[in-house]
């Protein structure tokens, strides 16, 4: 399967703005590219690549005042395969999790873990561990959460997510991240492309979308407690403790965003 992958993003400056943008494929994927990954920069500035700590490609740049336009378009080859799944991958006990999970299992920006840690101990605490468990969070935090993007609130955290019970994917994926730390399951924040491959299309603007990861048996798993079912064509951009750790960008002074289009879909080889 080939999917055409990219972005057109807007933004007018009052004044020049340092910018770091995370709007590259994740190096994991490279090797899938048939299509340069280049983001293209209007008016042309100068660009530096880098692997933020998580190992996401970053791209820095100043951008000028004025308008300034971020845009790609690039091909990429999928296996077409829905999200893989293992009922029986068991939960790694703390003492013997590899040290690089070890700092998905604490607190971060927008997900409290001190805060939710009872919670889920009450709730979740007595299934059974591992895959069940983690199903079990999803499938809380989707009949607990209403979506809707009139929702949206750049600032809402996890606990925030659980007590007013709706959001948009990102607050889905930190409620569910938070819970499987509190309950010792490492889990990280995924932002990527996720295009209606598969399923019936949504009738809104396409997206960049969210979903989480979380450490069972010996590797990382997708999950995704918004569409809580395995989907076909996940891309993967970048990585994270949250939202905040994979901001598409990030500019360091005033930006009105003035035009934000994704394109994720199926092409003909």
């Amino acid at each position: 399967m080939l999917i055409r992958l990219g972005y057109d993003i807007q933004f007018e400056l009052p004044t020049d703005v340092p910018f770091i943008g995370l709007v590259n494929v994740h190096p994991s994927r490279w090797a899938d590219l048939r299509e340069p990954d280049q983001v293209t920069i209007e008016p042309a500035t100068p660009v530096t690549c880098y692997a933020d700590s998580f190992g996401n490609r970053s791209t820095r740049f100043m951008a000028r005042k004025g308008t300034v336009r971020l845009y790609n378009s690039t091909l990429i080859e999928d296996p077409g395969a829905p999200d893989p799944v293992n009922p029986y991958a068991r939960e790694i006990c703390v003492e013997h999790l590899p040290q690089e999970t070890l700092i998905y299992l604490l607190a971060s920006r927008y997900c409290e873990v001190d805060l939710l840690s009872n919670t889920a101990a009450q709730m979740f605490g007595g299934l059974p561990r591992g895959w069940q468990r983690v199903q079990a969070v999803c499938d809380f935090v989707q009949s607990h959460v209403t979506f809707g993007y009139a929702h949206a609130r750049s600032t809402r955290t996890a606990l925030e997510v659980f007590n007013e019970r709706v959001g948009v994917c990102r607050d889905f994926q930190h409620l569910a991240v938070t819970l499987c730390r509190c309950l010792n399951i490492p889990a990280r924040y995924v932002t990527g492309y996720l295009g209606d491959i598969g399923v019936p299309p949504v009738d809104c603007p396409m997206d960049f979308s969210a979903w989480f990861e979380v450490y069972l048996e010996d590797r990382w798993w997708t999950f995704d407690a918004r569409h809580n079912t395995p989907r076909i064509g996940r891309v993967l951009m970048a990585t994270g403790r949250d939202a905040a750790d994979v901001a598409i960008t990030t500019c360091f002074g005033a930006a009105y965003l003035k035009k934000f289009e994704v394109v994720t879909e199926e092409v003909s080889s």
